[in-house]
């Protein structure tokens, strides 16, 4: 007998469909959102702008790891509420095909996604929120470097102001220049040129400013009066401000450490350290996990009640699953600050869904006419017209007229 029969193939077609368009729809959502703050967060900061899409592209595999339980969750109800209302799965179940064999499909893509999710939160991103915390880092300190705003006053140092009115060619060609330097024996040199461009030399951490057809004000304690230049090409040397190094990964951020680093870190010595490392371990644990329950809770709620088109099922496991992973994301700050201990705050959790997960699909598998949603839907209806005859009480009656 073959484990994949033919329904098996056309039922893997029918979630795999809607399980990629959904983790794709859910992934550039969740880019487009943050992609606008990160062009306001670059902007201001004077980046260039190409530094969006390094960091947006750090950012994918977390947005992954939170798309794939949603894609798997709404893959499996979609596949199985489209065979359940053009009567398919009714007549597997008259010939004899269980509720427990149809899930064979849908478990191997949660093993396979589960594979899959424990790999990035385990190590893509880990490695990849320390690289969006390093661009971050080098925009804020200018390492990436800053752009000339064309109208403002700009630092370049500590010693060194500089104006500019227009700049053209993307900063390599500024026009009506205003600089200033300091040295720290007292001496200054204001100039004002027409036009200017950065040049690299030798020295990776002093560049030069060519100024054209200007004047030069140079001031010296020694001087009685300030000494005025005229010129037709003049270089300033720029000496580059020291960038701090960016901190090592992992040091004050436990979600950039890797899987085999966390469980070395939940035994070390530091109590503190260790505490937030073993909530962020049992955290991704459970993200991996929990998937292999979600097959049984897609069922449960896939399935529709006779005469019935509801989506009342979608609405509800969208709402579940998003409602437990705010859950454990709390769990995982109270374990951290040490409020509860980190092993039964998420695993406390993880057996109730488990638990509602699987008393929803054996009512749905195991009871006959068994229908999870059935009473949700009476439930719902009997509120729905409660709230019409409240309405249509509190409507005001038209005054009959005398010929009527």
């Amino acid at each position: 007998m073959r484990l994949f029969t033919r329904f098996d193939r056309y039922l893997a077609r029918q979630i795999a469909v809607p399980l990629t368009a959904t983790l794709v729809i859910a992934a550039m959502l969740l880019l487009l959102d943050k992609m606008l703050k990160l062009f306001d967060f670059v902007v201001t900061e004077g980046g260039p702008v190409s530094v969006v899409w390094r960091m947006l592209g750090s950012l994918l595999p977390e947005y992954l790891a939170l798309g794939i339980p949603v894609g798997l969750l709404l893959g499996v109800m979609l596949g199985f509420r489209g065979i359940a209302l053009s009567s398919e799965l009714d007549a597997l179940r008259s010939v004899g095909v269980s509720y427990n064999r149809l899930l064979v499909v849908p478990y191997c893509f949660a093993a396979a996604l589960a594979l899959v999710n424990l790999a990035i939160v385990g190590w893509v991103q880990p490695l990849s929120r320390y690289n969006y915390e390093g661009l971050r880092f080098e925009l804020r300190s200018g390492a990436l470097g800053a752009s000339i705003k064309v109208g403002e006053f700009t630092n370049l140092g500590k010693r060194m102001t500089l104006r500019v009115e227009e700049s053209h060619e993307g900063g390599r060609d500024l026009r009506g220049v205003f600089v200033r330097a300091e040295s720290a024996d007292g001496r200054s040199v204001v100039a004002t040129a027409d036009r200017g461009t950065f040049l690299a030399t030798d020295d990776p951490d002093v560049i030069l400013l060519r100024l054209t057809s200007g004047v030069l004000v140079h001031d010296d304690p020694r001087y009685v009066s300030p000494r005025t230049l005229r010129f037709t090409v003049n270089d300033l040397p720029i000496d580059l401000p020291r960038m701090e190094g960016f901190r090592n990964r992992g040091e004050g951020d436990g979600d950039e450490r890797t899987l085999p680093e966390l469980v070395a870190a939940s035994s070390g010595p530091d109590p503190e350290d260790a505490r937030v490392s073993l909530a962020t371990l049992q955290r991704r644990i459970v993200q991996c996990v929990v998937m292999l329950v979600l097959p049984l809770l897609a069922v449960a709620l896939a399935v529709p009640p006779k005469r019935s088109t509801s989506a009342l099922g979608i609405f509800l496991g969208i709402v579940t699953i998003v409602t437990y992973h705010k859950i454990t994301q709390y769990a995982e700050r109270m374990g951290q600050i040490g409020r509860v201990d980190p092993i039964v705050a998420q695993w406390v959790p993880f057996v109730l869904f488990c638990a509602l997960c699987g008393w929803l699909y054996y009512v749905l598998a195991f009871r006959p006419g068994g229908q999870p949603l059935g009473a949700l839907e009476r439930g719902i209806g009997q509120i729905a017209k409660l709230v019409q005859r409240l309405v249509k009480w509190r409507r005001p009656r038209r005054a009959l007229s005398p010929a009527e």
